[in-house]
């Protein structure tokens, strides 16, 4: 009968560490009526969202909700690892202030066809001060109901004890000057606090934000006087891309770029793009883009924030029928998340992939990612070609975490941008 009892128990513990490990902490919206969730510096709203722990800078977090009363909501902040996972802190090890705080900094749409609610928080705050380096996942809910989880964003504290260079190169260990881009990382220090480089260290690098093909190296190839290098890396070797797809609408009553009409049909104004060709084959272009991110204005209007409308975007792109995958918009405002909302269908009737979304106006980066079935990692080749003049941005993370310690600690981090 223990015996049995005891099985039961590993058994119910096994379930648990599994469903621990498969947590969700992507950036997402999880309730459809919230709209534009975005997370930017307060000195740069361009920037990755990071903070220094000592830091003087801030973090703005800011979205809308469609509708004409505005709602009772909290956020709180969950410690994460270096896989986004939670860590083993607790809340007082992490956090200087209670873990909760009221959203009470909201303003109502005026003037637009879409009715809504602006919020809008900083951190760090009187309420809440970060006193750990690592990731950290935000998530808002109402006042009333804290399982209830309405969206929730992803943002680092680094330490910056650590420098972290990188080199870029197109002659790759695999090609040369053609479709592809080879990083060269080190991770330097002045001090001799990092006691095993080989053990200790973890180095996480990322292209324009995606995380679907983000690498994770748990070794370095060398290790020289005062730091890690890694070089001659098959991982650390990116399909370069192209450059980012722009489409602007900051009024209703001309066309902005890449927009061939605009149309009120009730409720809302419709936003047709001119359709999009296959740049598989095409040579390569030069055009300043900002990596996949986005910009949210409105022309002739006070505050963009509150009087900005919302409209309806018609995307289409003109290329065979593909098979074996699907098709998706990737960009900011898409979180990078490949799903039923970001999917591009093929209608067999115009001969086109095509997808509609509601979007705040603005000025937007994107571009078009093929998922092969049974693959997590989207491609670039297939749709937008790969180009190895490509301005790409590249986000390189150290993390250090000693035998013992109960979490991943942020030290560094450095960004480069290819073609520079």
């Amino acid at each position: 009968m223990k015996k049995t009892a005891l099985i039961i128990l590993m058994s119910l513990v096994a379930l648990l560490s599994v469903n621990a490990q498969q947590q969700d902490t992507q950036t997402k919206i999880i309730n459809p009526n919230f709209k534009t969730l975005r997370l930017g510096l307060q000195s740069n709203e361009f920037f990755p969202p990071i903070l220094n722990l000592d830091g003087d800078d801030r973090l703005k977090v800011e979205f809308d909700e469609l509708s004409n009363d505005m709602r009772y909501m909290r956020y709180r902040l969950v410690h994460c690892n270096s896989d986004w996972q939670p860590s083993d802190l607790v809340e007082s090890e992490y956090l200087d202030g209670f873990n909760y705080a009221n959203i009470d900094d909201f303003g109502y749409s005026a003037g637009t066809f879409a009715n809504y609610v602006h919020y809008q928080f900083y951190l760090p705050n009187d309420n809440m001060t970060m006193t750990k380096s690592g990731n950290y996942l935000i998530q808002v809910y109402p006042e009333d109901n804290p399982e209830d989880v309405l969206l929730q964003a992803r943002f680092m504290v680094s330490e910056n004890l650590t420098s972290v260079y990188s080199t870029i190169t197109s002659r790759t260990d695999i090609d040369y000057n053609r479709e592809n881009q080879q990083l060269t990382v080190k991770v330097s220090t002045r001090s001799n606090n990092i006691q095993d480089w080989y053990n200790d260290l973890k180095l996480i690098v990322t292209q324009n934000s995606r995380e679907d093909n983000q690498v994770v190296l748990s070794r370095p190839m060398l290790i020289e006087q005062g730091g890690a290098v890694y070089e001659h890396n098959r991982q650390l070797i990116f399909q370069a891309s192209n450059e980012f797809r722009r489409f602007e609408v900051v009024a209703t009553n001309y066309p902005g770029m890449n927009v061939a009409n605009i149309q009120y049909f009730n409720p809302y104004y419709h936003v047709t793009l001119y359709t999009d060709k296959n740049r598989r084959e095409e040579p390569y272009l030069f055009d300043q883009t900002q990596y996949g991110r986005y910009k949210i204005r409105q022309s002739g209007v006070n505050d963009s924030e509150v009087n900005a409308d919302y409209v309806i975007v018609h995307f289409s792109l003109e290329t065979p029928q593909m098979y074996n995958g699907r098709l998706y918009i990737d960009g900011d405002f898409t979180h990078h998340i490949y799903s039923d909302d970001t999917a591009m269908r093929y209608n067999p009737a115009t001969g086109l992939y095509e997808l509609d979304m509601m979007l705040k106006m603005g000025s937007y980066n994107y571009q078009y990612v093929w998922l092969p079935n049974g693959s997590n990692a989207g491609t670039t080749a297939t749709v937008e070609g790969n180009h190895y003049q490509t301005v790409n941005e590249y986000l390189a993370r150290a993390y250090y975490r000693r035998p013992g310690d109960r979490y991943d600690r942020l030290i560094g981090y450095g960004i480069i941008y290819s073609g520079r």
